[in-house]
């Protein structure tokens, strides 16, 4: 008998081998389905980086698709008499086209937002954050989010209906459409974004820089408003501009309640139109495509652009100069 047969006629146990099968039952390697499950990985990373990418491709189309239809609008009417006229009326004649009535128009109600927005908000954070209890912090922070899924429509309809009439009630002078009514409305819709970001950074904060306080004596508030809020100071300025610039693009509410005369003044009792208002006054077909007036809607949105593209890098550059980094 030879070395094979004296192999094969060894017990499995002899060979490491469960006992349903000997050597030459043990299968050999197999790399294709390793290759296959390569390839699965290799397509669903591909597909997760489409994703990804997504928002990129659309910011470079809206950004390809402003760029070029404002070309043909600054090729007829000069960049400097845009950024620096004081008239608006591309609609009648004789045309002007500066676009500071509208710019005005847009800062004068996020301006008013923010002083509605900003405090409050703040408050709710500290509050959510330092003073809240877990159970009553679950309850009050989805139930304060739910002011950012009310329809902007319907709070432009309330600032007309609701907010205007007090107005006038206590100023008579107020007009029917005014920046003050869109300011307050636009303030509360943005009060949850500015809560739930700063309630994220003050959250943020070890409870080591708490407790150091109370060890020096500190009360909740003191604790609160020299510790908590200086260590979270940048996510709370970050969530100021973030905002803010929601607010400059607000559409309907300032739309429905601002009204629609571009004028270049600082008292938020008279009307105005911010730039998202004329936008969507031209987008609504009246205008015919490819004239002079249909082009401005791409060269008041490319301002636009520019605006809260500025808001976003002042975010991030305040993220950089204030972030602190606790271990």
């Amino acid at each position: 008998m030879d070395r094979d047969d004296d192999v094969g006629s060894m017990p499995a146990a002899a060979l490491g081998i469960g006992p349903a099968q000997d050597a030459r039952a043990v299968p050999a390697p197999r790399f294709r389905g390793s290759a296959g499950r390569y390839l699965r990985e290799r397509l669903i990373g591909a597909a997760l980086l489409l994703c990804s990418a997504a928002s990129i491709l659309t910011t470079v189309g809206i950004v390809i698709v402003l760029v070029v239809e404002a070309a043909a609008f600054f090729a007829e009417v000069s960049p400097v008499e845009f950024l620096t006229g004081t008239r608006w009326t591309p609609l009648f004649r004789p045309q002007h086209f500066g676009v500071l009535p509208l710019l005005a128009g847009s800062v004068l109600v996020a301006a008013g937002a923010a002083l509605v927005a900003l405090p409050v908000g703040l408050a709710s954070a500290i509050c959510l954050s330092e003073y809240a209890s877990p159970r009553v912090r679950r309850i009050l922070k989805p139930s304060l989010e739910v002011l950012a899924g009310i329809p902007t429509v319907v709070y432009g309809y309330f600032a007309l209906t609701f907010i205007t009439p007090m107005l006038r009630a206590v100023w008579p002078q107020t007009q029917v459409f005014n920046a003050a009514s869109a300011s307050i409305v636009v303030g509360i819709m943005i009060i949850p974004m500015v809560s739930s970001l700063a309630e994220d950074a003050m959250s943020a904060v070890p409870n080591s820089l708490r407790e150091a306080a109370y060890a020096l004596g500190a009360t909740r508030l003191e604790v609160s408003t020299r510790a908590v809020v200086p260590a979270a100071l940048s996510g709370i300025l970050a969530a100021f501009i973030l905002a803010l610039s929601r607010a400059i693009g607000e559409t309907m509410i300032v739309t429905i309640a601002a009204g629609a005369t571009p004028n270049l003044t600082l008292n938020p009792l008279e009307g105005v139109q911010t730039m998202t208002a004329y936008i969507a006054q031209v987008s609504l077909g009246e205008v015919p495509f490819g004239t002079i007036e249909y082009r401005t809607i791409f060269a008041v949105g490319l301002a636009l652009f520019g605006v809260t593209l500025l808001m976003n890098i002042a975010s991030m550059l305040v993220l950089r100069r204030f972030r602190e980094v606790y271990e």
